[in-house]
């Protein structure tokens, strides 16, 4: 990837590309977006949305470029078959090296904020995650895990709530409990597997993050 582009690959159908932090991943007429950036980078007139990062959030998503590709995403993500792995610091250390989180979770549109419930009802869904805890470390009097998550459902700020509701919040997410500051919530869309849309090839993507705090880990760069 280019430094002064945000595109990683694209041919006649996809654009894969890294968001940073800042820009809404689908296209909106006042605010900085990703969209936007890639017809200005790509000279493509047609870009369509099929999945989304909070604007808190960093990392690798795939853009169609006609609508049947767009539909094909959507099916992969219906199905399960287009995967997505985050690296997150979180505040604390979960009791288990490894595990699965399955959580009911209700979003608030007004509040723009995910809670989780003990009872179904409308408007909630099931959320499920797997994690993974890379390392461990003391920093400032604080313990902090950087976790590879691998997400089973894409619920809106699944991984933030599920975590923060174990009184583990990411570190830098004030909405949901963290009191360490930083600049950013340490979160990265960091790893990007799908079948291609005509070809059905398996395609995958890793990037490693920008942000600063997550130099402070050594796992970052011994993942397999």
């Amino acid at each position: 990837m280019d430094k002064e582009s945000h595109v990683m690959y694209q041919d006649d159908n996809i654009i894969v590309a890294f968001k940073p932090y800042g820009l809404l991943s689908e296209a909106d007429g006042t605010n900085p977006n990703l969209p936007a950036v890639l017809k200005e980078e790509t000279g493509c007139d047609s870009i369509f949305t099929v999945h989304r990062l909070d604007r808190t959030t960093q990392g690798l998503m795939v853009y169609a470029k006609t609508q049947e590709a767009a539909r094909c995403l959507s099916k992969a993500i219906q199905d399960g078959t287009m995967e997505k792995t985050y690296l997150a610091v979180i505040e604390g250390v979960p009791e288990d090296r490894q595990g699965e989180f399955t959580d009911l979770l209700y979003f608030d549109r007004r509040k723009n904020k995910s809670y989780v419930v003990k009872r179904e009802r409308r408007g909630v869904k099931q959320a499920r995650l797997q994690y993974e805890v890379l390392q461990t470390i003391e920093h400032e009097g604080e313990r902090l895990s950087l976790l590879q998550i691998h997400l089973l459902t894409g619920r809106t700020h699944q991984i933030r709530v599920q975590f923060a509701s174990r009184q583990m919040p990411l570190v830098g997410d004030r909405r949901y409990g963290s009191h360490i500051p930083a600049e950013h919530i340490q979160l990265c869309s960091a790893r990007l597997s799908f079948p291609h849309p005509v070809t059905g090839e398996k395609l995958n993507f890793s990037v490693d993050p920008t942000e600063e705090y997550f130099a402070l880990f050594d796992s970052i760069t011994k993942r397999s």
